[in-house]
């Protein structure tokens, strides 16, 4: 998610026109001296000083002051924060933006476009070594700019799920929503002091409107691309690590399917080579079973009871890999870990031999259930646990499985809401079934290009239930497009990351980070 307002987000709101609201339009002024940023739909503004980004709150009567000849004046969509470098600050602002739909009533946008505003005129005092640092520092902000997949919201949450949205005490309610966020899903996080995107479709049952919308929380704590972001770090974050929620709205109800992926959470890597397919590398650590006991606890304070479905296959490296994650999951107590290779039993495309894991696990799904409330706020059900699902990627295989879980969880959903009987299946209707499909696999790409640089593979096993030959040259072109990233410009995309995150911070009269050819804080467990 990207949160609407700055670093100094108190500047903008702290007194919201609403409850937990931020400022919707503002416009931006460029002096030589300064940038001022005003709010236009209510009295605040703030100065950012171009000599070295010092920020000063302006007065009504300062915000109201002419412009001048030497101003130029546009308008802007939100500030997302400040990054602090050798020379000075970089403050990034959203200059365009677009419809996403909405969420519980409220508009939900996306990132178009942005830009860093320089505050560097400090660069001259810089050492030689220290404004080619700053030149690469520079170079990464530009690739931050062009960042996709960045939703948000001016007044509703959208780092909450609704079932924990719904608990939210009174106090927390009216407080800004850049303190209301769960931390882990805010992709500015670190320029304030993870990868929301969102899909909706809407569809008709008994000549009612349903309304299915995705909203996909990807957690900023081991941000990264795929080849140079795989497993946990110390703490247990994972790569590429997401939560997954499948809301339904029908005749006032609300439902929430929560399903959640992340990387195999063992110490392990797979270094860009230039072959098609690294090999993968288990680290060796001491403290490894603490990793996976660190993750699990996690995920069990959060969200109750977790089933993990391990979907990688038993042959080479990555069966090695599945054997190491197997033998460490017998120790961690009261999470159910299942094994389904994904290839061998869904060979020649068969999305629907799904059903025999499905079978495997559908009495725990249904003890786990999901949430739903209605229009005044009562909560009727609650899910009690999640499943957690991972490949190699947790991209593609991974897509496909939950889509399977989450039309199975929909059907069970829209019974209770009573838009289905007990025994009909969204399945029945060529055209909802479609809309759902559509709806996973724009979803699935998305997912994808985040991590990956490419489309999700295996989209016709959601689209169609099977493979065909033009989803087979559509996924040939992925993979190669995957090839050339990974190996040719992801390592300098994480780069990007690293810095935008707080992964790696800057401080004038350290040595380079680049003696080395880079980062020297990209070791794999850190």
């Amino acid at each position: 998610m990207a949160s609407a307002d700055a670093d100094e987000a108190p500047l903008l709101s702290e007194e919201p026109l609403c409850p937990g609201s931020c400022s919707r339009e503002l416009e931006l002024r460029e002096f030589r001296d300064r940038y001022v940023i005003r709010s236009l739909d209510g009295a605040a503004a703030f100065a950012v000083a171009r000599s070295g980004g010092s920020i000063r709150p302006l007065s009504p009567e300062e915000a109201a002051a002419g412009t001048g000849s030497d101003c130029k004046v546009s308008r802007i969509y939100g500030v997302v924060g400040i990054i602090r470098l050798l020379a000075g600050s970089y403050v990034l602002v959203i200059t365009s933006r677009k419809d996403a739909g909405s969420y519980q009533g409220s508009p939900v946008y996306h990132v178009n476009s942005m830009k860093f505003l320089c505050c560097n005129e400090a660069i001259k005092h810089l050492t030689p070594q220290e404004r080619r640092d700053e030149a690469y520092f520079m170079s990464l902000l530009r690739i931050a700019e062009t960042t996709c997949g960045l939703y948000y919201s001016y007044d509703r949450d959208l780092t909450l799920n609704l079932q924990r949205a719904s608990k939210l005490t009174a106090g927390r309610i009216h407080k800004p929503l850049w303190k209301q966020a769960d931390p882990r899903f805010v992709w500015n996080k670190n320029l304030l002091e993870e990868l929301i995107e969102a899909k909706s479709a809407q569809f008709t049952l008994k000549d009612r409107p349903v309304r299915i919308t995705l909203f996909s929380r990807r957690c900023n704590r081991r941000l990264g691309t795929r080849m140079w972001r795989r497993g946990a770090n110390l703490e247990g974050a994972t790569a590429n690590f997401v939560e997954t929620e499948q809301l339904v709205e029908y005749e006032g109800l609300t439902s929430s399917f929560i399903q959640v992926r992340g990387s195999i959470p063992l110490l392990w890597e797979q270094i860009v080579d230039l072959s098609y397919k690294p090999r993968l590398s288990i680290i060796e650590h001491e403290e490894t079973p603490k990793v996976v006991q660190r993750h699990f606890h996690d995920l069990s304070q959060r969200y109750g009871e977790t089933i993990v479905i391990d979907l990688t296959g038993k042959r080479g490296d990555e069966g090695d890999l599945s054997s190491a994650f197997a033998a460490e999951m017998d120790r961690i107590p009261g999470v159910r870990y299942i094994h389904f290779d994904f290839h061998h039993v869904c060979g020649g495309g068969n999305f629907d031999n799904l059903q025999a894991l499905y079978n495997q696990i559908e009495e725990a799904i249904h003890k786990q259930g999901y949430f739903l409330m209605n229009t005044k706020g009562e909560i009727l059900l609650e899910q009690s646990g999640v499943v957690r699902s991972n490949c190699i990627d947790c991209l593609d295989r991974t897509n496909v499985t939950q889509n399977f879980l989450a039309r199975k969880s929909l059907d069970s959903q829209l019974q209770r809401m009573g838009a289905l009987l007990s025994s009909e299946s969204i399945s029945l209707s060529d055209n909802i079934n479609d809309i759902f499909k559509k709806l996973w696999v724009e979803h699935g790409d998305e997912l994808s290009l985040e991590y990956a640089g490419s489309y999700a593979l295996k989209g016709d096993l959601v689209r169609y239930g099977r493979q065909t030959l033009p989803g087979l040259i559509k996924d040939g072109m992925s993979a190669l497009s995957r090839y050339y990233l990974n190996n040719f410009h992801d390592g300098v995309r994480q780069d990007a990351l690293d810095l935008i995150s707080g992964y790696y911070t800057v401080s004038q009269g350290s040595s380079s980070p680049f003696h080395n050819g880079g980062f020297e804080s990209s070791s794999v467990i850190n």
